[in-house]
């Protein structure tokens, strides 16, 4: 009797563990068209921090994904090189096989669209585009579909660095962990734009007061994420190498702390791409191409200031990057390596050992993870 009830006990511990770490599908965007490029799904064990390839549907050039919260819908964005206008797609996810299939797409009113999200309610969509210097929002049906954009929000303004900032640049549309706002960094005039958000408005977003905020000169805001308690905010730049810390109170942000990410002044040694926390709030990570091609891993201290840990080096153009649901491993989409290398977060002090898995995947850009059902 005692040694069945040990054995259920280790059988129930299982149980608990498999459904902590389930099986995911691992959302794979492309910066490619024709039959390299698409949206590819993979079957991820956590267990074994192992990939297999299961289905694929070819769209054009997806460099973004968003999943809804119900899960049964994808999102993209069609980033389409030299044409004046971009789509954002969707998609309906099979959680059983792992297949999407497509459903329909409409124009995103500007070029090159580079971001898209997707809320809490799955009602609403937005869309930022890079070269088009605007946001757009989309409302969706009951089926998944996106509707014609509801919104179209256009950013003004430029900045010091007459190559990369002529022109407003928006390479984010993030909503905050209560929904009651939404923020997008641009690139371009070096601002974050700080809106409100109104889920169940025909127009949710419009301005929050102020407008936006401003940073120092040439730094090109790229992404922002927050906290888990929606306390802080942490911005991504893109050409000036750093990395800055917000207090956020009634959506406004006041920055506290500013960081390195580029180990020298060198301007071949910036190239801030993504930005992401660990589930439990523990570690952040950032990720920046150009020469260092590298991860900077940071301990996030109780009052929201960040502490460099280590640095960990990565395929070539680390553009996007994800945290698994267990916190267990950090996945990195080398665009210009054409691979993704799978880490294990060390979960004391958040420092990434390599696993030598990779998958090889032609131009990865964005990763996303679904369980399976």
């Amino acid at each position: 009797m005692r040694k069945l009830i040990v054995a259920m006990a280790v059988l129930c511990s299982g149980t608990v563990a498999m459904a902590q770490n389930p099986f995911q599908y691992l959302l794979i965007g492309t910066n490619a068209d024709g039959k390299d490029g698409g949206i590819h799904v993979y079957r991820f064990n956590p267990n074994k921090g192992e990939a297999t390839f299961v289905s694929k549907v070819e769209t054009g050039y997806p460099t973004y994904l968003a999943v809804s919260k119900d899960q049964k819908f994808v999102y993209a964005v069609n980033e389409y090189p030299g044409k004046d206008d971009g789509d954002a797609s969707a998609f309906a996810l099979d959680k059983t096989k792992g297949q999407l299939t497509f459903l329909n797409k409409q124009t995103t009113g500007g070029t090159s669209p580079c971001y898209i999200a997707v809320d809490s309610t799955g009602k609403n969509v937005a869309v930022a585009n890079y070269a088009g210097g605007n946001l757009a929002i989309f409302k969706t049906g009951s089926d998944g579909t996106l509707q014609p954009a509801a919104q179209n929000l256009a950013h003004e303004g430029y900045g010091v660095n007459v190559t990369r900032q002529e022109m407003p640049h928006p390479h984010c549309a993030v909503f905050s962990p209560d929904e009651k706002y939404m923020y997008s960094c641009d690139l371009g005039n070096d601002r974050v734009y700080q809106y409100k958000f109104d889920a169940g408005s025909a127009t949710p977003v419009t301005d929050a007061e102020p407008a936006y905020i401003t940073l120092e000169d040439g730094f090109g805001p790229r992404h922002i994420t927050f906290s888990n308690d929606g306390k802080f905010a942490y911005v991504m730049t893109e050409l000036a190498g750093k990395l800055l810390v917000y207090e956020v109170k009634d959506g406004n942000l006041t920055e506290i702390q500013s960081l390195p990410t580029a180990k020298t002044g060198d301007k071949s040694d910036m190239g801030g791409a993504d930005i992401h926390i660990t589930p439990n709030g523990k570690f952040l990570y950032v990720s920046t191409r150009g020469k260092a091609n590298e991860i900077t891993i940071f301990k996030v201290n109780t009052d929201g200031r960040l502490l460099e840990v280590g640095r960990q080096p990565v395929g070539m153009h680390p553009r996007n990057f994800m945290i698994d649901p267990t916190g267990r491993f950090l996945l990195v989409a080398n665009r210009d390596s054409n691979n993704i290398q799978i880490f294990v977060i060390n979960k004391n002090y958040g420092l990434l050992e390599d696993t030598q898995t990779t998958i090889q995947i032609n131009k990865p850009v964005c990763l996303k993870m679904v369980p399976v059902r």
